[in-house]
């Protein structure tokens, strides 16, 4: 299983953008786009998934369920848990950047 933010998060570390992962896997730019708009988990037909998956693969990338352990070597960024609201509000749209936090 992979999640939205999963998916956007991959596409940030290899640096490519909606366009390019389709086309590395195969799938449309709308069916990239609906797939990163899912809340949670995302759904759609296995062929679709599994072509997802197989490109990620392919470019490098390993991703790690909730509580597995990661066995391959380099770098990599994993949540501790979800995503506090009040982490979330300090960004700032405009910029993306991270607010100063008082006190």
């Amino acid at each position: 299983m992979i999640s939205a933010a999963q998916l956007r998060a991959v596409r940030a570390l290899l640096g490519i953008d909606q366009r390019q992962l389709a086309e590395l896997a195969g799938l449309s730019v709308p069916t990239i786009q609906r797939m990163e708009a899912s809340s949670g988990v995302i759904r759609g037909n296995v062929d679709s998934l599994t072509k997802l998956i197989s490109a990620f693969e392919a470019a490098g990338v390993e991703l790690i369920g909730e509580g597995a352990l990661s066995q391959g070597g380099g770098r990599g960024v994993r949540l501790k848990g979800a995503p506090t609201p009040a982490k979330a509000a300090r960004r700032s749209p405009a910029r993306g950047r991270v607010a100063p936090t008082r006190g």
